[in-house]
This record gives structure tokens, C-alpha cells and sequence, in this order.
């Protein structure tokens, strides 16, 4: 019986809590595993249905200085209280003296990312800035501590590996259409009134929360082009509100909205706000086109999910999005409206090219699998049990090399 312990504290919104709603179902029905998992008491309601895993509540470990005391000074005798052999730590900072082996889940792109940073000096963001940099040093540290550090994708593992100089390990996140389209309830009244005001126009769809690294000005800039080679038949629908406050972290939406107001023909955005994770599928599907201008991403999930549903994708040219679509996207320099709107225009006249990036991303979608995602995890978890390395990143000592297995 393998125990294993799921340090879940990080996820709060995004990816992190993605992750662990499809990972925690996959854990929960595999044999031979035993499973115990700390979250935020805040998320821990989601996850009451779930049988054959014990959840550890810790108090409110909002933000990550609360987070990190806490994981360092309670951690190591919740991981001897339940007998757990192998910690996974999901949130890119490690348990620095850890009792047992423990794997790393790295998946915070910021933390290397040199547009960011540029991005942050631009907008005056100096208290963010040192607060990336000095998580930047804990996540670089954590991969040092880590018995092994597992990335989301290739393209990041090779960023880890040069910032580091450690062997960082690929395993794609996966993905789960039947759990993801699983649910038939409908999108919320006010949401498909929404989408209805925009059936005579190509409809663009964007998922994300409001924040920096996502671009969201290029795609605004690229807007009042396709309007005005589309006659103002084009609809943005975004996932997010953009007003300060209304989405997780400390990003300011006013310049986004204010640049909205000024280049955009009114009604041109449509800000959706939150939809539930359950719903998003019935989003995809009634819409024309995903796009994505993120400059930084470590995997970037609504991609798959996109493709999955037959999106046709325009995506920046990041070498994590070229990984994880490959011929199923049109790719576009990250700072280029012009270009960006290019593809979208090429995509919506030519049913051809549409059709083609379609089927293409249908059939890339299923190269991506939550339960070969947590087969590795289980094995590289019982090499560790085995034959466990001395920390510092011992990965030949397993017999195991850097790969990147969904890849094609």
C-alpha cells in the first residue's frame, strides 16, 4: 500500500485548484494507494463527495507567508501523524527538511519570466515586483530541497533546468473530456443572453482571470482591427470582470478597462465574469475562436480544453503553446495586435484552415490524460519509496531522465 500525501494548500483559483479537481478523483479510485490531503478549509466543501480520501483542513492559509509558516512548521508532523511515505508538494514552494522523499510540482512560469518583470517596472508595480523576486528565491531553493521537481510541461522544464542547473522532470498535466462535458446543466440565463447578443458575430473566447501575464491589452489593441475588417461583427467574451477586486490576486483591471472604453466599440467585450468550472464546456462550444496572448505559461489548460470542444486556436508564440497545440493553433508574436488579429482573420475566412486546426485539436486533445498523469506520479513516488535519493535532485539515482511523455 502506497501512502501518499498531497500538500494542497496553494490552490486556491487557476491551475492549482484544476489540478487537484481532477487529480484527488484519479487518487481516489486507484488501488493500492492510500491518499491524504491538506487543503484551505475555503475549497474543502468542493471535494465532500469524494470517498477513500482523508482531507487534512488547515486554518485560513490566505496568502503565501501564512502558507509558507504554516507548511513549515505543522507539515512535518501531519506527514508522521498519518504514516505517509512520499509527500507531493503541488504549490511550487517544497517542505524544506522534509521526513520523507518528496516530489515538487513546478508550475509558476513568473518566477522566470523577464516580461514580467519588465512588464511590473512598466506599471509601477515595484511591491509586486519584490514579492515575485523573493518568491522566486524560495521556488528556486524549494527545487534544490525537492527529491525530485516534476514540471508541467517540457518547455518549462528546460526554463527550470537553466535557471536551477537541477534536472527538472516532465509530466504533462493531463486532461478528462467525459469529466470535463459530464455535467448537462446550462450556462446561467444571463450568460446565454450574453452569448445570443453576439450570434450574428464571430465570437471570440478568451478563459482566464484578469491579471498581467496574460496579456490582456494586446488582445484589446487587436480588437478595433478585426472590428473594422469585420464591419463590428466581432465579440470578445472573457471569463473574468475587469475591475480590481474581482479577481484573485492583487492585479489592478482599471488600465484594461479604461483601454477597453477608448479602442473598442462598446459592447465589443463581454465580460462574463466567473463561470463555474462544471459550465465552461457549454461556454466553449458557443463560441467561434479560443485566443490566448499570454507572454508567460507553464501549461496553460484552457488550450486542451479549447480543442476539445473543436476551437479553432490563435495562440502567442510561446514555446509552451507550440508543446501543447502543435499544428492545432496559428501562433502570433506575444506583443502584436497586428499580427494577432492576422490570424483570426485568416482562420474566419477560410472554413478550410478552420476546419483543419479543428479536427487537428480534437485529435492532440486526446494525447493528454489525468490517469497517465497520476500513473507516473504513483511510479516516480514508488522509485522514491525504494530506492530513495539523498535531496538534492538525485534523479539518475532512479533511473530516471527528463521527458516529456505526452509529447508527440
Amino acid at each position: 500500500m502506497m501512502r501518499l500525501f498531497i500538500n494542497g494548500l496553494a490552490a486556491s483559483a487557476g491551475g492549482g485548484l484544476t489540478y487537484l479537481r481532477n487529480v484527488i478523483p484519479h487518487l481516489a479510485r486507484r488501488a493500492g494507494v492510500q491518499t491524504t490531503v491538506l487543503l484551505n478549509a475555503s475549497i474543502r466543501r468542493e471535494f465532500e463527495e469524494i470517498p477513500n480520501v482523508a482531507f487534512v483542513d488547515a486554518p485560513d492559509c490566505r496568502g503565501t507567508f501564512r502558507r509558507i509558516v504554516f507548511e513549515q512548521t505543522k507539515l512535518q508532523e501531519l506527514l508522521r501523524r498519518c504514516g505517509a511515505q512520499v509527500l507531493v508538494s503541488t504549490g511550487n514552494f517544497a517542505l524544506w527538511s522534509s521526513p520523507v522523499p518528496q516530489i515538487l510540482l513546478s508550475r509558476n512560469s513568473l518566477y522566470t519570466s523577464a516580461d514580467f518583470r519588465r512588464d511590473l517596472r512598466s506599471r509601477g508595480e515595484y511591491f509586486m515586483l519584490a514579492d515575485t523576486l523573493i518568491k522566486g528565491w524560495v521556488a528556486r531553493h524549494s527545487i534544490q530541497r525537492a527529491d525530485i521537481t516534476v514540471a508541467p510541461s517540457d518547455a518549462f522544464a528546460q526554463e527550470l533546468r537553466r535557471w536551477t542547473g537541477r534536472n527538472v522532470l516532465t509530466l504533462h498535466h493531463g486532461f478528462d473530456r467525459e469529466a470535463f462535458t459530464c455535467d448537462p446543466s446550462p450556462l446561467s440565463e444571463k450568460v446565454q443572453r450574453q452569448l445570443e447578443e453576439g450570434n450574428d458575430a464571430l465570437r471570440l473566447l478568451f478563459v482566464s482571470h484578469y491579471n498581467y501575464y496574460r496579456n490582456f491589452e494586446t488582445l484589446f489593441r487587436a480588437l478595433p482591427i478585426l472590428s473594422e475588417r469585420l464591419n463590428g461583427k466581432v465579440k470578445l467574451f472573457l471569463t473574468c470582470q475587469l475591475s480590481s477586486g474581482e479577481n484573485p490576486g492583487s492585479y489592478r483591471a482599471e488600465s484594461a478597462a479604461s483601454l477597453v472604453n477608448s479602442f473598442c466599440r462598446r459592447g465589443s467585450v463581454v465580460e462574463l465574469g466567473a463561470v463555474p468550472y462544471r459550465s465552461l464546456h457549454h461556454l466553449y462550444r458557443a463560441c467561434h475562436l479560443y485566443v490566448t496572448p499570454a507572454y508567460a505559461e507553464s501549461f496553460a489548460h484552457p488550450l486542451i480544453e479549447a480543442m476539445s470542444s473543436g476551437l479553432p486556436v490563435v495562440a502567442s508564440d510561446l514555446p509552451v503553446h507550440r508543446e501543447i497545440c502543435g499544428d492545432a493553433a496559428m501562433y502570433f508574436p506575444r506583443f502584436s495586435p497586428e499580427t494577432l488579429a492576422d490570424a483570426v482573420l485568416q482562420i474566419r475566412e477560410s472554413p478550410q484552415l478552420a476546419r483543419r486546426l479543428s479536427v487537428n485539436g480534437l485529435k492532440r486533445a486526446q494525447d493528454f490524460s489525468w490517469h497517465k498523469h497520476v500513473e507516473s506520479l504513483i511510479a516516480l513516488s514508488e522509485k522514491l519509496v525504494s530506492a530513495p535519493p539523498q535531496s538534492g535532485q538525485a534523479i539518475e539515482a532512479l533511473g530516471l531522465r527528463a521527458s516529456n511523455g505526452n509529447q508527440r
